[in-house]
């Protein structure tokens, strides 16, 4: 079954999380229609290849081509109308950076493959839990409602404001006309009436005034209490969320409903404005004693410009986070003299500002870190922001060919001396950026999450480690002394971005089975609920008896899955984590050949398999073969091994062909036999492994 057939039978709940990441970047119309032919290419190898990222481009747009062709056949009209809208978009969006195409199409296809995973996992995590809580979704709905409201409530301010404009005029008029009255008529009755209706006017107009002015300062008391409470928490949760997204976790959203929220009111602080600017005039106009305006105006029109001034600063933000294209699944790690990208959006979309403003990148600028390292950005550091051609026309800026590089120190510290590694060492990029808009000018500054620079690629894991780590432990943006005195952390919540390291990078999440493996193996204990891990343990201690730390060998098996077993980790054919007293407990009692996959505990990146025997006498024995590496598998597909593997009958003294049976992690019950399962189970892996 394909993969997005897969994903049509999930719950509602998890289609909603579906529906969430597909817009123009990658509609759910081309997803649906060439299902098939997108699940056969490779995306993620053509996201860090220009040239197979144009040919996958070019393919993509004959595809749709072809299925144009066909509807019009059918003559779809609604279908033809949304397929030719669509290739434009495309053609246009991606023509000049194919990459980035591949990219959009492989995080969709991965974070199917999260869904999918999670949607089979009996119990969901800690932070999935906190991430969909009912709670915040009520406030997203109830900061909708409110913006709205006081959108409405500016909309009848307005009207306030013309209404005493009108009234003015009229009172302006008639005061006029009784100037030019003659001297004789001045003491008439008809004079004294209109004098009457002056004063009755003047009365009105100064109840007016003092009620437009209420109203104004309750929007900007309601305005300043949303901003305050409920708008701040939101845009942190949604920081939070990203923090979660970017270790691997659910895919976040919501930005584009902040965007509205900021940019609704926005608009209303400038209409409020404008009308405080229409009373000033009208005042200068006419005033009297006790005229409200004078009095009240400058203090609220100071209130609204600084709500303004508060408002552009929490809307300048990092939607997506700095990562090297070479390594999508790995963001905040960046590599010295290697590309990296990042995107900044600006919340309140003016059509004012589409490429009036220039964002300046900057590297621990003003900050203060635990590395002697310094490094400039070298690249296209300064772009211009401009509005997107989608649907919701983002005011964003992305930047694309940015290159850490590292100074020479003058002092020749190295950032790896003294306790602290360079994979432990934590940096910022600053974002700067200046608004001019009506009268005002707004300096704005946002940073990126921490990030860890590197100059070798081996270096890549630990610090990977160390983004984990940092992001799963705080939400403080901006701690570049964590490692200073690393928190420990919650191993409950660990566990889970541990399954989701799986989820992300190999297609396939863990289940609570092989999570108590690896709880076992970190803390030696079979509940993990309430247990706390340190960063040493983690990553820095090696493990009892051996010569890597427990980071280091899940690493390496991470490394093992994405180059040599991908198919049969996805299908679920390898149990993988099983300790060997476990192993023997599910093997003993079944039929002569059968076995099962797990990965070695004492090799880096080795997977083995185990079968049970009996003698003559009926003892039950095991059988295990020495772990295979990334070098034996790389000669020989794993499929081809399991199918053919022969072993030494040390009795008989002759080689035998050993009809092997397979135990899924899913069927543990059952025995099936090799003729009819291991030829369809493994044959996926046989035509993909093959060139290997």
């Amino acid at each position: 079954m394909s993969q997005w057939n897969q994903v049509q039978q999930l719950e509602i709940k998890f289609l909603e999380q579906v529906d969430q990441f597909y817009d123009d970047n990658f509609p759910m119309e081309i997803r649906h229609l060439l299902a098939q032919w997108i699940e056969s290419q490779d995306w993620e190898a053509a996201s860090n290849n220009e040239t197979m990222a144009t040919i996958l481009l070019q393919n993509l747009l004959i595809q749709l081509d072809e299925q144009l062709g066909r509807v019009s056949k059918e003559k779809n009209l609604l279908l033809i109308h949304s397929l030719r809208r669509i290739r434009k978009v495309l053609q246009g969006k991606f023509h000049g950076n194919p990459m980035h195409v591949a990219v959009v199409i492989s995080n969709c296809l991965r974070e199917e493959r999260r869904i999918l995973a999670t949607a089979n996992m009996p119990v969901q995590g800690p932070l999935e839990k906190s991430l969909q809580s009912s709670s915040v979704s009520e406030r997203q709905r109830t900061v909708e409602n409110k913006v709205t409201a006081i959108k409405n409530s500016v909309q009848m301010t307005e009207q306030d404001t013309k209404y005493l404009e009108d009234l003015q005029d009229e009172f302006d008029y008639r005061y006029k006309t009784i100037q030019t009255m003659d001297q004789g008529d001045k003491n008439s009755p008809r004079m004294n009436q209109e004098v009457l209706t002056l004063q009755e006017m003047l009365n009105s107009l100064d109840f007016k005034r003092k009620e437009a002015l209420s109203k104004m300062t309750q929007i900007v008391n309601e305005t300043d209490m949303l901003m305050n409470s409920m708008l701040v928490e939101e845009l942190q949760d949604w920081k939070r969320r990203q923090q979660i997204a970017c270790i691997g976790g659910p895919l976040h959203n919501g930005l584009d409903q902040l965007q509205n929220c900021f940019t609704l009111l926005a608009e209303s602080l400038f209409q409020l404005r404008r009308q405080l600017e229409k009373l000033e005039e009208q005042s200068t106009k006419m005033t009297y004693e006790g005229d409200p305006i004078p009095m009240q105006r400058t203090h609220l029109l100071e209130r609204v410009t600084f709500l303004i001034y508060n408002l552009f600063k929490n809307s300048f933000v990092v939607e997506r986070q700095p990562c090297m294209p070479t390594h999508p699944q790995r963001p905040m790690v960046l590599k010295t003299l290697i590309q990296f990208t990042v995107k900044l959006r600006l919340l309140i979309k003016l059509p004012e500002l589409n490429y009036q403003v220039k964002v300046k990148a900057s590297i621990d600028k003003n900050v203060s870190t635990l590395s002697n390292r310094r490094f400039v950005l070298c690249g296209t550091h300064v772009k211009a922001m401009s509005i997107e051609e989608s649907s919701s026309g983002n005011l964003s800026v992305e930047f694309r060919h940015l290159q850490p590089k590292e100074m020479k120190s003058t002092a020749g510290s190295k950032g790896n001396e003294g306790c602290h590694m360079v994979t432990e060492e934590l940096h910022s990029i600053t974002f700067e950026t200046q608004i001019c808009l009506y009268g005002l000018t707004i300096d704005l500054e946002t940073n990126s999450l921490p990030v860890v620079m590197i100059s070798n690629v081996s270096q890549l894991p630990n610090a990977w480690a160390s983004i984990i780590w940092y992001n799963v432990s705080t939400s403080d943006s901006q701690n570049l002394v964590f490692f200073n005195t690393p928190p420990s952390a919650t191993l409950s919540q660990l566990l889970e971005v541990l399954s989701w390291q799986f989820s992300s990078y190999v297609g396939r999440g863990l289940n609570s089975d092989q999570l108590n493996m690896l709880a076992d193996k970190l803390t030696a204990q079979a509940s993990y609920s309430d247990g706390h891990l340190t960063w040493a343990k983690f990553c820095k201690e090696h493990l009892p008896g051996k010569s890597f730390t427990f980071w280091t060998w899940l690493e390496a098996i991470l490394d093992l899955i994405k180059k040599h077993i991908l198919p049969l980790w996805i299908d679920g054919c390898v149990m993988g984590f099983v300790s060997k007293e476990k192993e023997r407990l599910l093997l003993k009692d079944k039929m002569p050949g059968t076995f099962l996959l797990r990965f070695s505990e004492s090799h880096l990146g080795g997977i083995t398999f185990t079968w049970v025997d009996h003698s003559d006498s009926g003892e039950v024995k095991f059988h295990s073969v020495e772990p295979y590496n990334k070098g034996r598998l790389s000669a020989l597909p794993f499929a081809d091994i399991l199918r053919d593997y022969k072993f030494q009958d040390q009795q008989k003294r002759e080689t035998k062909v050993m009809f092997l049976l397979f135990l899924s992690p899913s069927q543990q019950s059952e025995v099936i036999q090799l003729s009819q399962t291991l030829r369809q189970t493994f044959s996926p892996c046989l035509r993909v492994s093959m060139p290997c």
